[in-house]
Order: structure tokens, then C-alpha cells, then sequence
């Protein structure tokens, strides 16, 4: 197999890989690809390109709905950066409550004053601003990053609320039991001192942080550390003339926030920890392994999670199909024919699309996989062995 990075990908993970597997050179080669940030939107992939792994969460980069039409997985490796974003989350608050970066360049700036020991004593309270202990912080989305950060900010003394229709067992399990749980995130825009998102940009969150939202505020500090689209930046800066939010402090600034009065921007650092680099790579590189030795999928964002765990029968055969009905049944009257044995199946959808795998007795006989290929709704067959 051959593995095409596009971005360059932690050793620890590339490690990873045994003797069956060997970096391309070119991505008309690839069999897979491994990728950070690089844009692939306008990459022509090849016919024969089985996955691609986003060492991050983030995956706009990716032509998730091309790749799905050709049968190729996406991954994402989620909360594997988690804790590196939710110290940057951290350092954020801190740096919007007290003016730390104007200090440190008050001092650059009168570095060649030879009594700026004395000079600082008065200039000091020019850059004074509050303790975030005993403040309310609250948490929109409530996935690996918000789950850190809620229960990181408890320890601090804050007094965190969060919001997440959508919180599932793992991580409500992981939720310190300080936190309170709200319905409406209207409650945490007129009540809190901070405010931080953590929801992934979708076409429903899209400029969620909104005029409504924004006018409901009083004074708070707004973090953004997931995607700069999820705020509404015309009425961001409306809302920071008008006091409404004190400070915008974001990890996506883009010509509009970076020269905003009131914005504290960072230039993507969120991941850029050695740790968040190397669990990314490692985690991204066990998933395509997994995938393309076992046909498994685990963080996928554009198939369903399926697993039939390790192959010990004759074959493995794995579909990837839209969401349509009468193609399970298809396949199986395909097996039929070709007198070859189910020993066990799974199937799972998602959205427009699905996954199949079957384990086989025996394995399958010549011409099977172009026969299986051409039944209606199907976009990939592999045969495992």
C-alpha cells in the first residue's frame, strides 16, 4: 500500500507503518492519504484512492462529498488535539482578562530605559484587569474540546455552564458534575462572563454567533477556537463598538478579525503542541491501517462506523454504497449465486450513504468483485484476504 503525505506528519506516526506499506511520491499513486491542512479541494484524486486521514478534527479542507461519490473514506482523528486547544482555550480567557500582551510590549517598547524598574511601577495600571475565578464561563458544545475545557475551568473556580443538544454518553460520563447543563444557549449569552465555542462549522452552525445572539450579551468575552465562520463578523464588530462583547479572542483570524479593534487573534496555534502533532498522526495512521487491512471504520466523517473487528475467515468483502434500499439484498443474492457462504455481516448508514461488510467461508470466485461492483447503488468493492 502506499501512503501519500500531503502535509508533513509527525515520525511517531508514520512509525506506524510496517514493511506492507511505502510513502508516494506522487498522489496519482496514492492508495491512501494522510493529510493536516493542505487544501484538496481542487486535487484531482486517483480512480483508485481508498482513504484519506485528517491528522486534526477539522475537515474543511476535504471534498468530503466528492470522496464519498468515489468511494473514498475521510477520516478525522477527534480529541486527539483536544488537550492542546483546551490549554490555548485557557491562555485565552487569561489574556482577555488581564492586558498580558500590552504589558509585554510596554516593556519591549521601553527596554532601553535604564529605570524602567521604576517607570513600570506607574505604568502598570495602565494593563490591570481581572481574576476569571468566580466568573461564569460558558461552553457551547460539549464534544472532547468543550468537555476539557468545562471541566478544566471548574478547577479554576469558574463557574461553567454548557450547552449540547447533542452530548452523547461518552462524554456527558466525562462531564465534572460542577457543570450545569443548559437547553438554550440564549441562557448562556445573557448570563456569562465568557463565552467559547466548540461545535464543528456546518451548514446549520454557520454564523450561529449571530446578531440575536451577539445583542444578548453584556460585556462578555467571546472565544473562538473551532472555525471563524461560526460568528457573524459584521455583527461581531457592531457588537464590540456597542460593548456588548468586551473581547473577541479567536485561532482563526482572517483580514476581517485580525485588524478588528478588540480582537485577540493566534494564528491557528490551537494543535501546534508536539503532543497534539504526534497523538494526531499516530491516531490518523492506526484508523487507514485499520481500514485498509481490516475494512473497519472508526471517525469517519462522510461513512458510518462499522467494525467486524480482525479477518479470520476466507474473505472479507466490504461495500460502500448510497443509502437506497434493495442493495444489501442484492449483494446477498449475488453470494447466493456464486455459492459462497455469509458467515457474518454488518451493516450501517449514514445520511446519503452506507457500509457493508461480510465475512465469508470461502472466498469468492472469479469475476465476482465486477459483478458486485455494477449492482445499482454501489460506489466500492474490496475483496480482503
Amino acid at each position: 500500500m502506499k501512503i501519500k503525505c500531503l502535509n508533513p506528519i509527525a515520525r511517531v506516526g508514520l512509525d506506524q507503518l510496517d514493511a506492507g506499506y511505502e510513502i508516494a511520491e506522487e498522489l496519482d499513486q496514492a492508495d491512501a492519504v494522510l493529510v493536516r491542512s493542505a487544501a484538496m479541494h481542487d486535487l484531482k484524486l486517483p480512480e483508485d484512492l481508498l482513504a484519506v486521514a485528517r491528522a486534526g478534527a477539522g475537515v474543511n479542507n476535504i471534498p468530503l462529498d466528492a470522496c464519498a461519490e468515489k468511494g473514498v473514506v475521510v477520516f478525522n482523528t477527534p480529541g486527539a488535539n483536544a488537550n492542546g486547544v483546551k490549554e490555548l482555550v485557557l491562555a485565552g480567557m487569561l489574556l482577555a482578562a488581564r492586558d498580558i500582551a500590552g504589558g509585554m510590549n510596554w516593556v519591549k517598547e521601553n527596554s532601553g530605559d535604564e529605570n524602567i524598574s521604576k517607570a513600570m511601577e506607574k505604568a502598570k495600571k495602565n494593563f490591570a484587569g481581572t481574576e476569571i475565578q468566580g466568573k461564569k464561563l460558558g461552553v457551547i458544545g460539549l464534544g472532547a474540546i468543550g468537555v476539557l475545557v468545562a471541566n478544566a475551568a471548574t478547577s479554576l473556580g469558574m463557574d461553567v455552564y454548557g450547552c449540547d443538544p447533542y452530548l452523547n454518553v461518552e462524554h456527558a460520563l466525562s462531564l465534572s458534575r460542577h457543570v450545569h447543563l443548559v437547553k438554550d444557549p440564549s441562557e448562556i449569552y445573557q448570563n456569562c462572563n465568557y463565552i467559547t465555542i466548540h461545535v464543528p462549522l456546518t451548514e446549520g452552525t454557520r454564523k450561529m454567533v449571530n446578531q440575536e445572539a451577539l445583542a444578548q450579551m453584556k460585556g462578555a468575552v467571546l472565544l473562538n477556537f473551532a472555525r471563524d465562520l461560526l460568528v457573524d463578523e459584521e455583527a461581531l464588530e457592531e457588537a464590540i463598538v456597542s460593548g456588548s462583547v468586551r473581547r473577541y479572542v479567536t485561532d482563526f483570524p482572517n483580514p476581517r478579525t485580525a485588524a478588528m479593534e478588540g480582537v485577540i487573534a493566534m494564528p491557528h496555534l490551537g494543535a501546534s503542541t508536539e503532543e497534539s502533532e504526534d497523538n494526531c498522526a499516530v491516531m490518523a495512521v492506526r484508523e487507514l491501517k485499520d481500514y485498509l487491512e481490516n475494512g473497519n471504520i472508526e471517525n469517519s466523517v462522510n461513512f458510518p462506523s462499522c467494525s467486524l473487528g480482525g479477518l479470520r475467515k476466507a474473505a472479507r468483502i466490504t461495500v460502500l454504497h448510497r443509502n437506497m434500499p434493495n442493495v444489501i439484498s442484492s449483494f446477498t443474492s449475488l453470494c447466493g449465486q456464486a455459492g459462497v457462504n455469509i458467515a457474518d455481516m454488518i451493516s450501517k448508514s449514514r445520511g446519503e450513504y452506507a457500509y457493508a461488510m461480510f465475512d465469508l467461508d470461502t472466498e469468492p470466485p472469479v469475476g465476482f468483485l465486477t459483478r458486485a461492483q455494477a449492482l445499482e447503488g454501489v460506489l466500492r468493492v474490496r475483496i480482503l484476504q
